[in-house]
């Protein structure tokens, strides 16, 4: 081969393994600014020897950020055992929702008999105001609502029938007040024998036929419904004072309350046709409760029997049966139960519907709970306990119930206080808690 050829070989050969080496020297200087810094390489562990020296838990080296994360993971199940179960909720904030606490303990079922029934009001306290005679409305003292009392007159009416029955009487008045003159006159006459006998009888007969009329004219005015008082205001009115003999007062039987007014002013009543009652008073100190309990039930019902009335907004209140009807319904083949209820402060208002229970019987148990207080949690009966972190829910098992308080047999001790009123709101935030453990 020409010598000019082999150099030009070599030359070539020199040249590319230049440009490799200097190729080389570049990526090695920008390799670490182009990988991203996981592909870096990680400082290495002490060597083995060095943990199997002693002085050094023979254990693998653990991986980056492992130990802080146990940690962490450890401490978070802890709590939440702890939490499980336990509605944070000071005492404060309890009352502050409502949430009623009471103590477990023993105490008495009642058994009772439970009927719908009906407000109305008793019967012996209604009056109604009626005119006996044929008059005109001239004065209305009370208006719908207001409160009277017994006696008070409430109306006032212009009555010819009233105005000639004074007439006669103050007519009658006047007569007897002559007709005792003449007598004393003769009577004294007589005395001395200046008369005859028979003209002092005559006077005699004379003024008991006048104080005869005087009787029978009382009698008519308190036919009409005057009272004595009334009576006696006819008779110091005199003539001078015509307007009041035709007035006919009306007064009220009754303390109570003005529920219904029938009629206006120079409205005409008492005639054929025409309104006879003014007002209706309603004592509702005390209402009765219309029962209508089966056949099949009375035996178990008896005057005296305490009643437990409950209302649609949840009020409640005690009363006692005083009448058992000894009659059936044909209809209905039930028998009418009345029960007295006190009904201060007005709160029962006639012809709202009611529950009532008949007390017929009661049981001593050993624990009792409000029926409030128990609830189901996953399908079990459970309370909520009180604690000094809040409420824990305990499982309980529940006995015979009333439906104001159910008998526990086990799952909770005497004294323990649990949550009664509104303690479905516990339920409720422990439903949250356990949801939002869950996400």
């Amino acid at each position: 081969m020409p010598l000019a050829v082999r150099n030009f070989r070599m030359n070539r050969r020199i040249l590319f393994a230049s440009g490799a080496v200097l190729a080389a020297g570049a990526l090695a200087l920008t390799l670490p600014r182009v990988l991203p810094p996981p592909w870096r390489a990680a400082p290495a562990w002490p060597a083995a020897e060095a943990w199997a020296n002693p002085g050094h838990d023979q254990v693998s080296p653990p991986a980056q950020g492992a130990g802080k994360g146990a940690a962490a993971g450890g401490q978070a199940a802890g709590h939440d055992h702890d939490d499980e179960g336990l509605v944070h909720m000071s005492p404060a904030q309890a009352a502050a929702h409502g949430v009623e606490v009471v103590a477990a303990g023993p105490g008495v079922l009642t058994m009772a008999l439970t009927a719908p029934g009906v407000i109305a009001p008793d019967s012996d306290r209604i009056a109604r105001i009626a005119a006996r005679v044929v008059g005109t409305v001239a004065v209305l003292n009370r208006r719908l609502g207001d409160a009277v009392e017994k006696g008070e007159i409430v109306a006032e009416l212009d009555s010819r029938e009233v105005a000639e029955a004074r007439s006669e009487y103050f007519a009658a008045l006047t007569n007897l007040e002559l007709q005792k003159t003449l007598f004393a006159r003769e009577q004294e006459l007589w005395s001395r024998r200046v008369s005859a006998e028979q003209q002092y009888l005559r006077a005699r007969n004379a003024l008991r036929e006048v104080e005869l009329r005087v009787e029978l004219a009382v009698q008519k005015l308190s036919a009409l419904g005057l009272a004595p008082d009334d009576v006696a205001a006819s008779r110091n009115a005199g003539p001078g004072a015509p307007r009041s003999f035709q007035r006919y007062p009306l007064r009220s039987p009754i303390s109570g309350r003005v529920v219904e007014r029938r009629v206006d002013l120079g409205a005409p009543v008492g005639g054929e046709g025409q309104e006879k009652e003014l007002y209706v008073i309603a004592d509702l100190s005390k209402v009765w409760i219309d029962l209508a309990i089966p056949a099949d039930e009375l035996s178990r019902i008896h005057e005296g029997q305490q009643v437990r009335v409950a209302a649609q907004d949840g009020a409640a209140s005690m009363g006692r049966v005083i009448f058992v009807s000894p009659m059936l319904t044909p209809d209905t083949r039930s028998a009418r139960v009345i029960a007295e209820l006190d009904n201060e402060g007005l709160r029962w208002r006639p012809g709202a519907f009611v529950t009532a229970r008949v007390t017929i019987g009661e049981e001593p148990v050993g624990l009792r709970i409000p029926r409030a207080a128990a609830q189901t949690i996953n399908g079990r009966p459970a309370v909520f306990v009180q604690t000094p972190e809040g409420f824990r829910i305990r499982n309980v098992a529940l006995g015979r119930d009333d439906g104001v308080h159910v008998a526990v047999t086990s799952g909770l001790a005497a004294g323990e206080r649990v949550a009664a009123e509104n303690a479905f709101l516990l339920k409720a935030e422990l439903g949250k808690a356990e949801a939002e453990h869950a996400h």
